[in-house]
């Protein structure tokens, strides 16, 4: 196949992937299905060829969550799943903090992603420069860097911890470093919310993820009085649109929080793709979706995958003294795990 040639539909495609269809035609516009599946046919052929495993997160589209992906999740899954995969080769279909990780997790694998360009809100509103400041001005105050960062971010570092389990990790470093305060970076929403979850002080960076920062209390309480749907939400929401939700979590922790309370109608206040895949595992609940789409996220698409596999373009890579400190960081995050409250 040339670098211009498009894969073609062939009636073949529907009987050879049949189970994938009917899943597909559930979670997205019916008419989108054929468009996608000579890419997800040709993906999957290169990815055996390669070896390669395909890790995509919960805000990646359908087609590619379920289509092509062998490892799907949040950040906190996917950096596990990077420091125990067997593979030599990574796709990451995610944003570039994701890829970053798992190359420092992984440091013997080639970690490709199919956009440099796919990035982050919360990773580009801190620098390495700005972690030592804030330290200078907090002495003795352990750093906690949201994994939402860059490498060199994590590196500057104590520990790093997603959204899963940022409240445990508060506390196990509080402890670790016998303090009560604790530098908390980039997001000040999820850092708002951890400090209530722990009565830690926390000593916040102004960042925002560009997604859950759009929300309003107003949309979420239009939300339930229109709809009568429970509202879950993620903690990089405002406090204001926290204080309306039923549950506040991590992406898993939603997941969790639906299979337990199971109700009738839910809005999920996070990036679109969320509902759209949970709702193949929860089809007796009714998804509403207030939501907003990730446009970082939205850079990886079935074509870049299929170019990112064929050329075997955009290796991720992570300077070694780098890699060594963001990689203690990141190990005491791996260390406390998952420990959603729901």
């Amino acid at each position: 196949m040339n670098a211009s040639a498009a894969p073609s539909w062939h009636p073949a495609l529907e009987a050879r992937h049949a189970p994938l269809v009917e899943k597909l035609e559930r979670l997205i516009p019916c008419m989108e299905v054929p468009l996608h599946l000579p890419w997800i046919d040709a993906i999957l052929e290169l990815k055996r060829q390669r070896g390669a495993v395909i890790m995509a997160h919960s805000y990646q589209s359908p087609e590619i969550f379920h289509g092509v992906a062998d490892v799907t999740g949040d950040s906190l899954a996917l950096a596990q799943a990077a420091a125990d995969c067997d593979s030599n080769l990574i796709v990451l279909c995610g944003v570039h903090f994701m890829a970053e990780s798992a190359k420092i997790l992984a440091p013997d694998k080639t970690v490709l992603i199919p956009d440099l360009e796919a990035g982050c809100s919360l990773a580009s509103s801190i620098t390495a420069a700005d972690v030592r400041a804030l330290w200078a001005q907090h002495p003795g105050a352990p750093v906690v860097s949201y994994v939402n960062t860059s490498a060199a971010v994590k590196a500057e570092s104590d520990a790093c911890c997603t959204s899963a389990n940022a409240a445990q990790v508060v506390e196990a470093i509080a402890a670790e470093f016998g303090v009560d305060k604790v530098i908390f970076l980039p997001d000040r929403y999820l850092g708002a919310w951890v400090a209530q979850q722990t009565g830690i002080e926390l000593v916040l960076w102004n960042g925002v993820c560009e997604v859950h920062e759009k929300f309003t209390a107003m949309e979420a309480r239009h939300t339930r009085e229109r709809f009568d749907a429970k509202i879950v939400a993620h903690p990089e929401c405002a406090p204001e649109v926290l204080a309306e939700a039923d549950f506040v979590g991590s992406t898993s922790a939603m997941g969790q929080w639906l299979a337990k309370e199971k109700p009738s109608r839910v809005a999920m206040i996070t990036e679109c793709s969320m509902a759209d895949n949970l709702r193949n595992q929860f089809p007796q609940v009714e998804f509403i979706k207030p939501c907003n789409l990730c446009p970082h996220m939205k850079r990886i698409t079935l074509p870049n995958i299929h170019a990112c596999l064929r050329d075997l373009k955009h290796e991720v890579t992570v300077p070694e003294d780098v890699a060594i400190a963001a990689r203690r960081a990141l190990a005491r995050m791996l260390a406390v795990g998952r420990r959603d409250r729901v």
